[in-house]
């Protein structure tokens, strides 16, 4: 199953989707040719591909099934193949997936969905590596995470699975409860509920409200897992659901972290009435706080399903969230510019501040959607930054230069009122950052002549201010901080880089990485040619994830959610 005639594979189905700037079904032809057994277009494809053909009824009376010939005629020179008509493509396709797993749970398969403003993901590949091991378990790939992405996952899952995860994303009112109605899962996790997406809902409560829909959408008799002492979802709980709380004060929670790196999670909500809670220990291939919470929601999902884990845990997490990559020259690489919000921000910084053995480095782009008060947010994340012993802080975007604001200390930083001259721009390497003791004046100074220099051949700047602990800048982009980080790293650091994926801090990752040979030009990072089939245009500019079925991971600009609940199997 594809939607991208890009991908297709001798065997696929595609689905041509109608998008804001292409039109799936354009290429529903080329698909054919490519190997597809059939196509699902509008009726209007399905017309130009099958011009004088007899439609056959495929099931409804909105549906219409054609078999195209490859064999000589009007059609031969769009290769042989099934065509599908329905007049929402979209809607079809949720249908299908609600039919396959109806055949899957037939078998006894059951769903766990999971959500929440961060953490989901990782909740996701946690979960299902604590199923694998005693189930036959499929877990949404990639990003595939919304109203497009959902029903490409279900389909994706093998005949014989008994355990799906499935992640669900939103940017808006309506979209989880439209999932849900999909894969009407057995039991539903909410990682938890912070401040993301604020531009579109407006506030937290308005957060925790979207994220809610799982639990409306979950049938009497399913669980709950919910963070304990998350006051903004109590209003949305269920009698008639069992509801289990994870976390410190819950129900399954964190009992003991030891020092050979096993963990002791204590469960009292799946032991019999009377009975002693019981421990479970593992032994997580991770160490992360803000992962192994994620681990305590994860063993109440498994628990729910009747699997109680135990022993190793291996986790292959998903790109970019959080992985660890030893550089030449003995510096340690976070990757973890997947997304960024102020919770995650904040647990990222927890990892670094615990785990570096040496400087610590963070490299933090702008968080994007945060609404009206998204400079405050910025600050809060710079001042934690501060606190948490940073070293060396490389702020990127004009959103995030508040961050080094705050970094810095009370008061106008040096050449605050130029911190990001031209945003668009991008800024050639700056010297060397200074961490020793001089004051910040005379790091301004520096720190202006280097930008002066360079803006001579990039036209632009950065800024600059050190403490007797510790140093911090401003750039406007991700190429101007890859070229400052070259010169500015030393052995022995650790270098967080996070942000949102509009910031494309991925480009800093791959320029430490891979830096581009002497004498050739940088190569640009995999920024593909979008996806036609259906999708808006892929601008790295929101943060959740890609409308989904692309190639790569990166996320669009996504529709905001349609007000109102959706059509029967549709939108």
């Amino acid at each position: 199953m594809s939607i991208d005639s890009r991908t297709i594979a001798a065997g696929d189905l595609f689905v041509g989707l109608p998008g804001e700037r292409h039109d799936g079904g354009a290429y529903a032809a080329e698909a054919l040719r490519a190997g597809a057994w059939g196509v699902l277009v509008e009726p209007a494809h399905a017309e130009v591909l099958v011009e004088g053909s007899e439609t056959l009824a495929a099931g409804s009376e909105d549906a219409k099934a054609l078999t195209v010939g490859a064999d000589g005629g009007p059609t031969a020179d769009r290769g042989g193949g099934v065509v599908l008509a329905h007049e929402d493509p979209l809607a079809a396709l949720q249908a299908l997936a609600k039919a396959w797993l109806a055949e899957l749970r037939a078998n006894g398969a059951k769903v766990v969905a999971i959500t929440g403003s961060t953490g989901k993901t990782s909740t996701k590949d946690i979960l299902a590596a604590l199923l694998g091991r005693h189930l036959p378990t499929f877990a949404s790939p990639a990003n595939l995470n919304t109203e497009i992405g959902l029903p490409l996952a279900i389909l994706g899952a093998p005949a014989g699975t008994e355990a799906l995860v499935l992640e669900m994303a939103m940017r808006g009112k309506g979209q989880i409860a439209e999932l849900a109605r999909i894969a009407e899962p057995e039991v539903g996790v909410i990682v938890n509920v912070g401040p993301v997406h604020l531009e579109l809902l407006g506030t937290v409560e308005a957060v925790a409200a979207a994220k809610a829909e799982l639990i409306a959408g979950l049938a009497p008799g399913a669980t709950a897992i919910v963070p304990a002492g998350e006051p903004l979802l109590d209003r949305y709980l269920r009698e008639d659901l069992k509801t289990v709380r994870f976390g410190p004060g819950g129900d399954v929670r964190l009992a003991e972290r030891r020092p050979d790196g096993t963990v002791a999670i204590v469960d009292s909500a799946f032991v019999a009435e009377g009975e002693e809670p019981r421990r479970i220990v593992l032994e997580p291939s991770f160490g992360q706080a803000h992962n192994l919470g994620n681990l305590v929601a994860a063993v109440a999902g498994a628990l729910a399903l009747g699997v109680t884990p135990g022993g190793r845990v291996k986790v292959r997490f998903s790109a970019m969230r959080g992985q660890r990559v030893e550089l030449p020259g003995g510096t340690t690489l976070i990757e973890d510019c997947y997304n960024a919000n102020p919770m995650s921000m904040k647990a990222a910084l927890d990892d670094l501040a615990e785990t570096a053995p040496g400087r610590r480095v963070a490299v933090l782009g702008d968080m994007l959607e945060l609404g009206a008060d998204e400079l405050r947010y910025h600050r809060e994340v710079g001042a934690y930054a501060r606190a948490r012993g940073v070293d060396l802080l490389v702020t990127v975007g004009p959103r995030a230069a508040a961050m080094r604001d705050a970094f810095a200390g009370p008061g106008p930083g040096p050449g605050q009122a130029n911190l990001v001259p031209d945003v668009g721009a991008t800024t050639a390497a700056v010297d060397i950052i200074s961490s020793s003791s001089s004051s910040a004046s005379s790091s301004s100074s520096s720190s202006s002549s280097s930008a002066s220099s360079s803006s001579s051949s990039s036209s632009s700047s950065s800024s600059s201010s050190s403490s007797s602990s510790s140093s911090s800048c401003a750039v406007p982009d991700a190429e101007a901080a890859a070229g400052l980080l070259k010169d500015a790293l030393e052995p022995g650091d650790t270098v967080l880089v996070k942000g949102s994926r509009g910031v494309g801090l991925e480009r800093v990752v791959e320029a430490l990485r891979e830096p581009a040979r002497e004498g050739l030009p940088r190569e640009e990072p995999a920024r593909e040619e979008p996806a036609r089939e259906g999708l808006p245009r892929e601008e790295p500019a929101r943060e959740e994830p890609a409308r989904e079925g692309l190639p790569r991971e990166e996320p669009a600009r996504e529709e905001p959610a349609r007000e109102g609940p959706a059509r029967a199997g549709g939108r």
